[in-house]
């Protein structure tokens, strides 16, 4: 049975392309940004950057990451290979390696081998301890919906403030 699995994949699909509740999905909001303001830092209001605030194309890249982290992760990927997703976490984005199309076909394409991979899986096996962390399958997915739709509202603020 993988009743609790086969949500969780509905609650990724819907976030990345239904019709979430929160407002637009994840791939709607992203295919609406204008690639040229993708790599701009919003200013503080004092006309400043602060090293907090993040460009669009940071953020992709960091959501890029912990997909890749969960992809991997639900292949049960050896230490080595989960450390070194793990070491691109904020990494400095360089705009000839890390363009836009690139970065929203490599989300897209992580989702759906995410998506493709959960649907072999019953509900037990989200029970069952993530390789190498102290928390299961269940915790892990579910967080990364939340951190989806956590970093998709920031890149929609940042499109507005940069706009």
């Amino acid at each position: 049975m993988n009743k609790e699995t086969q949500s969780i994949i509905r609650n990724l699909q819907n976030i990345l392309n239904g019709e979430p509740w929160y407002g637009k999905p994840v791939f709607t909001i992203l295919n609406e940004i204008d690639p040229r303001i993708v790599y701009k830092k919003p200013l503080l209001p004092e006309g400043k950057h602060n090293s907090d605030n993040h460009s669009i194309a940071e953020l992709l890249y960091h959501m890029i990451t912990w997909a890749e982290f969960c992809r991997r992760q639900i292949e049960k990927a050896d230490k080595k290979l989960i450390e070194e997703i793990e070491s691109r976490n904020w990494q400095r984005i360089d705009p000839s390696v890390h363009t836009w199309n690139k970065g929203l076909e490599e989300l897209r394409s992580l989702h759906d081998q995410i998506i493709d991979e959960l649907g072999s899986k019953d509900d037990e096996w989200l029970k069952e301890k993530v390789h190498l962390r102290n928390f299961n399958y269940r915790f892990m997915l579910n967080g990364l919906i939340q951190h989806n739709i956590y970093h998709i509202a920031q890149i929609a603020y940042v499109k507005k403030l940069l706009s």
